[in-house]
C-alpha cells in the first residue's frame, strides 16, 4: 500500500513548491465543470498559500474514474475533498476532487499520471 502521507505533511523548501491539485469529471458540460472545480479548489485550500504555489487541474474521463481515484487517495493517506452535486440531475454524484496544497512526490505524480491536464488535445 502507497503511503505518502508523511511526504505531504512535510513543510516546503523553496525549491520544492507546493501542489494543488484539482480533478474535475471530463463528461460535465464545460460550465459545471469549472464551478466544480473553483468549489473543490476553494474546500480544499487552508487558504493563504504561497506565491509560487503551482495550480493543476486535471480531468478524469467520468463518475467511475473519480470514484477509483478518490478510493487511491484514501488508501494513500491524501489530504483531499470530494465534491459531491446533491442538486438534480447529479443526485449526490461526485463530481471533482480537490486535494491539499502539498509538495509533489514520486507517489502523488503516479497517482496522477494517468489523468490529463484539463483541456489537453488527446
Amino acid at each position: 500500500m502507497l503511503n505518502i502521507a508523511t511526504h505531504i505533511a512535510s513543510a516546503p523548501t523553496p525549491a520544492e513548491p507546493l501542489y494543488h491539485y484539482c480533478i474535475v469529471r471530463a463528461d460535465l458540460p464545460l460550465g459545471v465543470q469549472l464551478a466544480q472545480t473553483v468549489h473543490a479548489a476553494g474546500e480544499s485550500s487552508p487558504g493563504d498559500l504561497p506565491s509560487d504555489t503551482r495550480a493543476v487541474m486535471l480531468h478524469a474521463a467520468g463518475v467511475d474514474e473519480l470514484l477509483a481515484l478518490e478510493s487511491k487517495l484514501r488508501a494513500a493517506g491524501v489530504t483531499f475533498t470530494s465534491i459531491r452535486e446533491p442538486d438534480m440531475p447529479w443526485d449526490g454524484q461526485i463530481m471533482a476532487i480537490g486535494l491539499k496544497p502539498c509538495i509533489r512526490t514520486k507517489a502523488l505524480r503516479r497517482l496522477m499520471s494517468g489523468l490529463p491536464l484539463a483541456g489537453a488535445k488527446p
